[in-house]
């Protein structure tokens, strides 16, 4: 079936609610490496790689062959029972978070990341009993169940299905391009980690009672890095600041690695940078490259252990799934055997550096920032500061038209927006891309945004 009798059906039959459509869907036949491949055998340099769950590149060699192994072993097992790799990969994540951190702790699967962080909020309320309020960051995502929808900033994932918990409260992210001018990033991660003191002070301020030394807040729901916000990077003084007043308190902090975790930044997991201990980490999608929906989460031994976090807590028919532990045991395996931190902060310096570059020739570049290979680009007017989602939006079709041409060939770009103005290109590319893909990277975006500013 051609591309526009497929279209044509998907327009009729398919449900747009697990769909983006930020522009004109576009059908792919195939992948590989840092590419997607149309009918016509256009290929796309994909920058963001299913929002960051293809870190080590599409139909990656290693990783499919232990998923084809294990179809011909052993493909499925009802989940109350066994098999070695769940073991051995939840061994493995506890044994290098003891490393890093100092504690005992155990990991409990599920099969995406909002069904890992939904367990995640049960097990802080179960661990803090009568508690249940939750602080989140403004710009924070963290899913879209009804659980991680409520600590999700955005009021549209919400909007139409009413209220089946409590809300978080938001807290102002440090977004130094977008904060107060004056202040260098220091300072601004210092003011809004005393901005959030301050609800402290006194009774009044409405989340502390002193007389009682109590609070209804358990815990802090953070991604060390925005994603969906934008892939904001923090100022590197920021999270000692917030985790000084939420130790004071007795609040949890729950950080969500699912997009920034498996190497994204330079280090498995991003909070590494920030010399902060998590007390809940949640994990996803590269876990397993985006061959099998497999999350979960790490918690300290006193929060899981199975005098307060029994069987049957909370499950799923398919977490820890064999097909999913094999393959995320064995992309635990292949970053241990790997450099990869030092691998993933060259490639992001030469692709920031190439960024860098870009700016000074468009203006619409506002901002540009990265940590490893999560970096961003921020489009804007002229100006260099007013949100310009119309510019982005256009760059995106054209570079999904798959019109653009290298050395006397079609080729195309995938790109992902991101934002709180929907005005930022967020890059996620593979973690195995090539100087020479970044180099062609870099001249694509060149050639993209002068065509759209063009258009």
């Amino acid at each position: 079936m051609n591309e526009s009798a497929l279209l044509s059906d998907e327009a009729r039959y398919c449900s747009f609610g697990d769909t983006v459509h930020y522009s004109a869907p576009k059908i792919f036949s195939r992948c590989e490496g840092c590419y997607l491949y149309d009918d016509e055998g256009t290929p796309f340099l994909d920058l963001q790689m299913w929002y960051s769950a293809v870190n080590f590149g599409y139909a990656n060699p290693r990783l499919n062959a232990v998923l084809k192994r294990q179809i011909d072993t052993l493909p499925q097992v009802a989940s109350q029972y066994l098999h070695p790799s769940k073991i051995e990969l939840a061994k493995m994540i506890a044994q290098d978070a003891k490393k890093k951190w100092g504690h005992d702790g155990r990991i409990h699967f599920n099969v995406g990341g909002s069904q890992a962080i939904d367990d995640s909020l049960k097990l802080v309320r179960n661990a803090r009993q009568g508690r249940s309020q939750m602080f989140a960051f403004e710009g924070g995502y963290h899913g879209r169940t009804l659980g991680a929808s409520a600590i999700t900033s955005s009021y549209r994932y919400r909007r139409r299905y009413g209220h089946f918990g409590d809300r978080a409260y938001f807290i102002p992210f440090p977004y130094h391009f977008r904060g107060p001018r004056g202040m260098s990033k220091e300072e601004y991660g210092e003011h809004c980690v005393h901005y959030f003191e301050r609800l402290f002070e006194s009774e009044y301020n409405g989340v502390w009672d002193p007389k009682a030394e109590q609070s209804e807040f358990v815990a802090f729901y953070a991604e060390p890095i925005q994603g969906t916000g934008g892939y904001v990077i923090p100022p590197l003084n920021f999270f000692t600041g917030l985790k000084r007043v939420l130790d004071k308190y007795d609040i949890l902090l729950v950080v969500d690695e699912i997009q920034m975790g498996f190497y994204r930044t330079g280090k498995l997991w991003s909070i590494e940078h920030f010399g902060v201990t998590p007390d809940v980490l949640v994990f996803g999608k590269a876990l397993t490259n985006g061959l099998n929906p497999l999350a979960g989460l790490w918690a300290r031994e006193e929060l899981i252990n199975p005098q307060v976090f029994p069987p049957g807590s909370t499950h799923s028919t398919f977490a820890s799934n064999p097909l999913g532990t094999a393959v995320g045991l064995e992309t635990m395996k292949m970053l241990a055997a790997t450099d990869y931190e030092s691998m993933v902060m060259k490639k992001g310096e030469l692709f920031l550096t190439g960024l860098r570059d870009l700016q000074k020739r468009h203006p619409e570049i506002g901002d540009v920032d990265g940590l490893g290979l999560a970096l961003r680009a921020e489009i804007c007017e002229a100006d260099g500061f007013t949100p310009n989602k119309r510019l982005l939006d256009k760059m995106v079709d054209i570079g999904l038209a798959g019109e653009l041409t290298h050395r006397g060939k079609r080729i195309g770009l995938v790109l992902d927006v991101g934002g709180y103005h929907k005005n930022v290109i967020t890059f996620a590319p593979s973690l195995h891309i090539s100087e020479e893909e970044i180099e062609l990277s870099i001249w694509l975006l060149d050639l993209l945004m002068a065509r759209a500013k063009r258009k």
